[in-house]
C-alpha cells in the first residue's frame, strides 16, 4: 500500500514538472561576474536591509552591528554602530538554555525610517528584545533570531511576531506614541502563523467611499478548516485598518476590530497540485491601488523540489475581504470542533470593514462607535471562506530542483513601448531573472550572487540595481548584464527587456544607458571659468508643468549648494570643480486621464571648467574623467512623448525607442548613525567630500589655489603682528626693552595724545629743578635717593597715579615743612616704589 501511494505521488510530481511554464534559465553566469560585496570580519547575519533613496544610503542590520553603506557602491562604508549585549544579560540568556555563541547575541531585526532624522532599530538582544529608545521590544521584534517576523512603519510600527519567550503567542500589533497598544486576540482561530511580509496599501484621495488605508500581512499557518491526519499548512493574507481601528469600547478592548484573514491559492487545478507554503511576497505598487499586483513565491509542504510564482490582482484581494463569506466554528459530537460556512444574517455594519463615508454618515467615526453585535461577530468569525485566486488561475512560473526563498519585481518599459514585469527570485546563493510576456514566463538568466551555496535571506530592489543579504555579507548586482552577450543573435534571443543590439557600436547595450548616450549628443556643452557664475536656460511650454533639475542623475533642490532654481532656468554661483557634469531640465506634468505623471526632457547641458593647462602626460586622464561623467545613465519609467531614433535591435521592438521618462525622485543626502544607547539612532548629512584625484586638473587647480591662499594668509598675519608690535611699542604698553628702543628712536619726547600725564610730568620737572637747588645747598642722603627715583620715573615715560585716602592726597615733606619746599606730587621712594604700569 505504501509503495502504491509513493508511486502515485512520484507520478504526479513527474506530471507537474512537465506542465506549466518552462523553468530552465537560458543563460547561467557562474563565477564570471565582478560583483560588489561588503562584509567585516567577525560580523555575521546581514539579513535586514533598508534602502534610503533620498540619502543615497543602504542600511544593513547584522549581528551586534548596524552599517550605513553607499547605495551606489556597497563596498564603501560610511558609518558603523555597534550594539552589543551586556555580559549580565548574556549570562541570563545562557541560564535559559540558549547558546552563548549563537542565540545570546543581538540580531538586528527591525530597521525602519521614523522621520528625516531618525531610524527605528530593534534587536533580539539575547532573547530580551529591545529597541533603540531603550524601550521594551516585546511584540515589536522576535525573541529568537530564527523566528519568523515582519514589520512595516507607516507613521506607527506595525509588526507580526511572537509576544513571549517560547514563541507560542503570535500577535499582529500596532505601537503608536499617540494610541495604546492594539493587538490580535490570543486565539489559534485568530492567528497561528509563520510571518513572511507586511506592507501598506493606500486607498488614495480619490477613493469614492472614503475608506481607510490598509495593512496587509502574509504568512503560512496550520489549517483549521481542513481535516487530515497531519497538520495541513495554508498560505494566508490578513488585513487590518490603519486609522479608524482603535479597538472596541466594551468588546475587543485594545484588540483589532478589523482583523480578517483569507486563503491564498497557488495551485495547478488541472492536476490538483497545491503549493501551500508561502516564503516571500513582493507588492508591485502603482499610482492607483486597483492596478497593484501581489507576487509570491510558494513551495509544497512536502518540499518536493518545486517552486512556483503566483501573482494576484489587488482588486481580487479587496473583493474577498469586502464581499466574501465568513466561516464559523461548530462543535461535533461534543468534543470535536469544525469550521464551516456561516449562512446566517451578517450584522450591519459589515464586520471587519474599515470606516467609510457611509459609516461616518451614521456617526461612526472610529471602531469605538461600532455596535457590540458587530464586534462580537468579528471576534468569533475572523476567517473568510472565499479564497484569493491568482491571475490566470495558476502559477506564472514553476521551477524544479530549486526552492525559491525571496522575490522582488520591477516593471520595465521596453523599446517597443510595452511594459514587462521582471521577476527576480533568490535561492541558495543564486538569483533567477524572469520576464513575463504574453501570459508566459521566460527565465532569462541565472546569476550566482554568493560565492558559497548559502541562502539569500533578503532581496532589495533599487533603480536598476539589486542588493542581496546573507549570513556572510551583502552583495550588489546590476539588474542586467547586456554586455556579456557577444552577438546580435545572443542579445535578441535572451529576450531581456533591458537589452538591445546597437548596430553602430556592434554591441549589446542596456537600453537606458543607450538612451543616455543618444541624448548626450544633443546636450549643449558649456565651459566656464572657475569661481564664475553660469545660467542654464530652460523654457517650459505648459503652465501646469513643474520643473525638475537633475545633476548627474540626482535631483537638485533649493537647498543644493550654490544653486538657484528659477522660472527660466538654473543659476549656479561660484562654479567649482565638483559642479562639473551633466545637468538636465525635466518637465513633470500630471495627467488626470492616465492617473500618473508624465515627464519630458526639455534641456540638457554638460558643464566643464576652463582650467589652467597641464603637463601633456596627464591629458589622458581628463578625457577619461569627462567621458565617465557623460556616460552616466538616465532612469526609465512610464510616459510618452517625442521619440528618438537609434540603431538598436531587440526582441521586442523595431529600431526606435521612447526617450521620455516618468520621474519620481527626491533630494539625496548622505546620512550617519549615532549609537542606539543615546536614546535614538540618527542619521545626519555628511560633511565629508571625496578627495580629488592627483592627476585631475580640478585637483591641481585646488591645490594651487590652496597654496596661494595659505601664503597670503601667512603674510597678512605676519604684517598685522608687526603692526601690533610697533603700535604697542609706540603707545608705551610694552616692557623696558621696547621702551628703551623707543626712547633711542624718538628721544624723551612724550606722545601728544597723553594730556593726563603731561601735567604730572611738568610738575615733576619743576620739582626736580627745585630739588637740584636745595641739594646744592643742603645735600642729604634722602635727597639723593629722591633725585635718583625721579630720574627713574622720567625714564618710564609716564607716572603711577597717586594713592588716595579718604578723598585726600597723601603729602610727604622732603627735609623741612616750609611751603616753598612743598612739592605738587611728593613721592616717598621707600614706602611707595614706582613700577611700570604693566
Amino acid at each position: 500500500m505504501g509503495f502504491g501511494v509513493l508511486g502515485v505521488f512520484l507520478g504526479l510530481l513527474l506530471e507537474v514538472s512537465t506542465h506549466g511554464p518552462h523553468g530552465v534559465p537560458r543563460t547561467s553566469w557562474r563565477h564570471q561576474l565582478d560583483l560588489m560585496e561588503f562584509s567585516e570580519p567577525g560580523i555575521f547575519n546581514y539579513s535586514t536591509l533598508l534602502l534610503s533613496e533620498k540619502r543615497d544610503a543602504l542600511y544593513v542590520g547584522a549581528r551586534d552591528a548596524i552599517f550605513e553603506l553607499s547605495k551606489k557602491n556597497v563596498t564603501v562604508r560610511n558609518n558603523k554602530v555597534e550594539w552589543t549585549v551586556e555580559d549580565t544579560l548574556i549570562q541570563m540568556c545562557t541560564l535559559k538554555g540558549k547558546s552563548r555563541e549563537r542565540d545570546c547575541l543581538n540580531y538586528i531585526r527591525v530597521l525602519q525610517v521614523v522621520d528625516d532624522e531618525r531610524l527605528y532599530v530593534c534587536g533580539t538582544h539575547a532573547f530580551l528584545p529591545q529597541c533603540d529608545y531603550l524601550e521594551d521590544g516585546r511584540g515589536k521584534c522576535s525573541f529568537d533570531p530564527s523566528q519568523s517576523f515582519t514589520t512595516v512603519m507607516v507613521g506607527e510600527l506595525y509588526s507580526g511576531t511572537a509576544y513571549n519567550f517560547l514563541g507560542s503567542e503570535p500577535i499582529i500589533s500596532r505601537y503608536s506614541p499617540h494610541h495604546s497598544l492594539l493587538r490580535t486576540e490570543y486565539s489559534t482561530s485568530w492567528l497561528n502563523p509563520s510571518f513572511v511580509f507586511a506592507d501598506v496599501i493606500r486607498e488614495g484621495s480619490n477613493k469614492a467611499d472614503g475608506e481607510d488605508d490598509k495593512i496587509y500581512y502574509f504568512f503560512t499557518e496550520v489549517s483549521v478548516e481542513y481535516e487530515f491526519f497531519g497538520k495541513l499548512l495554508i498560505p494566508r493574507v490578513a488585513r487590518v485598518c490603519k486609522q479608524g481601528d482603535l479597538g472596541g469600547q466594551r468588546t475587543l478592548q485594545k484588540k483589532w476590530t478589523s482583523f480578517l484573514k483569507a486563503k491564498l491559492v497557488c495551485s495547478m487545478p488541472e492536476l490538483n497540485f497545491v503549493f501551500n507554503v508561502v516564503h516571500d511576497v513582493f507588492i508591485l505598487k502603482r499610482a492607483d491601488w486597483r492596478d497593484t499586483v501581489i507576487y509570491g513565491v510558494f513551495t509544497s509542504q512536502g518540499n518536493v523540489g518545486l517552486s512556483a510564482v503566483c501573482a494576484y490582482n489587488m482588486t481580487a484581494v479587496e473583493d474577498v475581504f469586502s464581499k466574501g463569506k465568513y466561516m464559523q466554528k461548530v462543535t461535533v459530537e461534543q468534543s470535536h470542533t469544525k469550521w464551516v460556512r456561516y449562512n446566517g444574517i451578517t450584522p450591519s455594519p459589515r464586520p471587519g470593514t474599515c470606516i467609510n463615508s457611509l459609516m461616518r454618515q451614521q456617526n461612526i467615526s472610529s471602531s469605538l462607535h461600532l455596535p457590540d453585535k458587530t464586534l462580537q461577530f468579528v471576534k468569533d468569525h475572523p476567517l473568510l471562506e472565499d479564497p484569493v485566486l491568482p491571475i490566470s488561475n495558476g502559477p506564472r512560473l514553476i521551477a524544479k530542483d530549486v526552492n525559491y526563498t525571496q522575490i522582488v519585481v520591477e516593471r520595465v518599459r521596453a523599446l517597443n513601448g510595452n511594459t514587462y514585469d521582471i521577476i527576480f527570485t533568490g535561492t541558495k546563493g543564486v538569483l533567477h531573472k524572469s520576464v513575463v510576456f504574453e501570459g508566459e514566463v521566460h527565465i532569462v538568466e541565472e546569476i550566482q550572487l554568493l560565492k558559497n551555496s548559502e541562502p539569500i535571506k533578503n532581496l532589495l530592489l533599487s533603480t536598476h540595481c539589486l542588493y542581496a543579504g546573507s549570513d556572510s555579507g551583502v552583495v550588489q548586482s546590476p539588474t542586467a548584464f547586456c554586455g556579456r552577450y557577444p552577438s546580435c543573435v545572443d542579445c535578441v534571443l535572451a529576450r531581456d527587456p533591458y537589452c538591445a543590439w546597437d548596430h553602430q557600436t556592434a554591441a549589446c547595450v542596456n537600453i537606458f544607458d543607450a538612451r543616455s548616450h543618444r541624448l548626450l549628443k544633443d546636450y549643449q556643452r558649456m565651459t566656464v571659468k572657475p569661481g564664475s557664475s553660469v545660467e542654464l536656460p530652460c523654457l517650459v511650454q505648459s503652465n501646469l508643468a513643474q520643473i525638475m533639475w537633475k545633476f548627474n542623475r540626482s535631483a537638485l533642490t533649493e537647498a543644493s549648494r550654490f544653486h538657484l532654481i528659477g522660472e527660466n532656468g538654473l543659476l549656479i554661483y561660484s562654479v567649482a570643480p565638483e559642479d562639473q557634469g551633466r545637468y538636465e531640465c525635466w518637465s513633470v506634468e500630471w495627467a488626470p486621464a492616465a492617473g500618473k505623471n508624465f515627464s519630458r526632457l526639455l534641456a540638457g547641458y554638460v558643464l566643464t571648467l576652463d582650467l589652467p593647462p597641464r603637463p601633456p602626460h596627464q591629458a589622458g586622464r581628463v578625457s577619461h574623467t569627462l567621458g565617465s561623467q557623460e556616460a552616466a545613465s538616465t532612469h526609465a519609467a512610464e510616459g510618452n512623448g517625442k521619440a528618438d531614433r537609434a540603431p538598436l535591435t531587440s526582441a521586442y521592438t523595431p529600431p526606435s525607442f521612447t526617450a521620455l521618462v516618468l520621474f519620481t525622485s527626491s533630494p539625496q543626502t548622505d546620512s550617519s548613525l549615532t549609537p542606539p544607547l543615546s536614546n535614538t539612532i540618527k542619521y545626519q548629512p555628511s560633511t565629508s567630500a571625496p578627495r580629488p584625484d592627483n592627476g585631475d586638473p580640478a585637483a591641481e587647480y585646488l591645490q594651487h589655489n590652496n597654496s596661494t591662499a595659505l601664503l597670503f594668509l601667512f603674510l597678512l598675519f605676519f604684517l598685522l603682528f608687526l603692526a601690533a608690535m610697533a603700535y604697542n611699542c609706540y603707545m608705551q604698553y610694552l616692557p623696558a626693552p621696547c621702551l628703551r628702543l623707543r626712547a633711542a628712536l624718538l628721544g624723551n619726547h612724550k606722545s601728544a595724545h597723553q594730556p593726563e600725564y603731561r601735567a604730572c610730568e611738568a610738575g615733576l620737572v619743576e620739582a626736580s629743578a627745585t630739588d637740584r637747588i636745595n641739594m646744592t645747598e643742603q645735600p642729604t642722603q634722602n635727597d639723593s635717593q629722591t633725585i635718583q627715583s625721579l630720574r627713574a620715573l622720567r625714564d618710564t615715560g609716564y607716572e603711577t597715579e597717586p594713592e588716595y585716602a579718604n578723598g585726600q592726597i597723601l603729602s610727604h615733606s622732603l627735609g623741612d615743612e616750609s611751603p616753598s619746599q612743598q612739592k605738587p606730587f611728593d613721592v616717598d621712594c621707600e614706602s611707595q616704589s614706582i613700577q611700570f604700569a604693566d
